[in-house]
């Protein structure tokens, strides 16, 4: 623990959290080792710092040391960067030049963003790692170098190797040991510790006083979720102090000058091209849930009549009844009352008839019980044997989901007079959609 806090001071790190405990511990575990490390965690977590750990306290500490943003160099000047290349190899290589593996010999190199490095070159890291050998661009002679390769990465790689932007290979050679730094929103301990300093080096280098912040103000930190992580929190300790006319800050303030506090930075789903023909599925599925319950509702108020008959019941008011009628259907009326054009009040008393106590009475006016066919068109029949019960509403209990879809489909095209557009918006589908619907049913 002594050594820990020892390493914190030298490298100026702040912070309390058992995470960045031991990634250190890692950090200070393998430093007297050559074995490859790879650090990984998001940007703005200070992954160079533990680079810079691991050189200093290894056997190559008195030898040199540099950093390589491999996202930073472009792709065509790349293999030329890392390990030279001869005269005339390329056009403007006027002259022989050494990369960085063969001028940093002896020493180590950091590959920070290592994710963002080209197939090839991965081919003659891997040749690196493996034998020590490379080649320089323009060159057939193999030389020879003894670096330290520590590599850091703030994407997921098996990610990319799964989308073949990353060699598989080349990903368990950096992998000998791993270091993961953790985010700032994973030790919030050290998010006010981390404010404080950076505040009160701001004060000593521009001869001010340093900051206060009062309980609620700390709060706004604490609950911030700081995307940037330590890069963005010095950031904002820069700003206020600069910004700040009192020294004393107080929530508001803090509000008012940097509103990005009050971000909740949720995660959220989003949605792209790849995703329609699932999302078609998934509607496609909804609809026949829907059409399963309409079944099921009338399943259950053909039950509720078939209770009526056969117990000779009435509802209350039935008289009320008689007034409804069905719409004429393709050019032929139906007699009585259809199912579909229910008045809202009779409507509410069939769901609550689970409620209501039913009142017998043989004097009442005649209710019109349903009957659910297995298949056919709709249709009315009469009643046997009880005459006051008149015609039968006799439902068509036909499930397939292609003939609803085609039902439906028609209905959206009349309403609309043909117009595939306004049809498709109605039926929450793409044109695209509708189109092979209507060749798929031949309408």
């Amino acid at each position: 623990m002594d050594n820990l806090q020892a390493i914190k001071q030298r490298f100026g790190i702040v912070g309390q959290s058992p995470l960045l405990d031991r990634a250190l511990d890692t950090a200070i575990r393998v430093a007297n080792t050559d074995l490859t490390v790879l650090i990984t965690g998001e940007s703005g977590v200070g992954k160079e710092v533990f680079s810079k750990i691991i050189h200093s306290l290894s056997a190559r500490k008195h030898n040199k040391f540099i950093a390589i943003n491999c996202g930073a160099i472009p792709e065509g000047t790349i293999n030329s960067e890392l390990f030279g290349h001869e005269k005339g190899a390329f056009t403007g290589a006027t002259s022989d030049r050494k990369g960085y593996f063969e001028t940093y010999d002896g020493g180590t190199i950091f590959l920070d963003e290592i994710g963002e490095m080209p197939l090839d070159t991965q081919s003659y890291l891997l040749r690196i790692l493996e034998s020590g050998e490379f080649i320089r661009v323009g060159s057939s002679n193999v030389l020879r170098t003894d670096v330290r390769i520590i590599a850091a990465t703030n994407v997921d790689l098996k990610d990319r190797i799964r989308k073949n932007k990353f060699r598989e290979d080349l990903y368990y050679r950096l992998n000998t040991v791993s270091i993961a730094v953790p985010a700032l929103r994973d030790r919030p301990e050290d998010i006010f510790l981390l404010f404080r300093r950076f505040a009160v080096d701001f004060a000593e280098r521009y001869r001010t006083p340093p900051l206060q912040l009062d309980e609620r103000a700390v709060q706004l930190l604490l609950n911030h979720a700081w995307p940037g992580n330590i890069r963005e929190l010095k950031n904002v300790a820069e700003k206020v102090s600069v910004m700040a006319e009192n020294r004393s800050v107080t929530a508001e303030k803090l509000v008012e000058y940097v509103p990005a506090l009050l971000e909740r930075n949720l995660p959220m789903i989003t949605s792209n091209g790849q995703d329609s023909g699932q999302s078609f599925q998934e509607r496609e599925i909804l609809y026949k849930v829907l059409f399963d319950m309409k079944n099921d509702l009338n399943d259950l108020k053909s039950l509720v009549f078939e209770l009526i008959r056969n117990n000779n019941l009435r509802v209350p008011d039935a008289r009320s009844l008689q007034a409804l009628h069905a719409p004429s259907s393709s050019g032929n009326a139906l007699k009585g009352r259809d199912l579909y054009t229910e008045t809202d009040d009779y409507r509410n008393r069939l769901d609550n008839l689970d409620e209501e106590e039913p009142q017998v009475d043989l004097d009442q006016e005649e209710a019109r019980p349903v009957i659910i066919q297995p298949s056919g068109n709709s249709s009315r029949e009469p009643l046997p044997g009880n005459a006051a019960y008149g015609s039968v509403e006799v439902l068509d209990e036909n499930l397939r989901l292609e003939d609803h879809e085609k039902t439906l489909i028609q209905r959206a095209l009349r309403k609309h007079k043909g117009r595939r557009k306004d049809a498709a918006d109605e039926l929450g589908i793409s044109e695209r959609t509708l189109y092979r619907k209507i060749k798929q049913y031949d309408l």
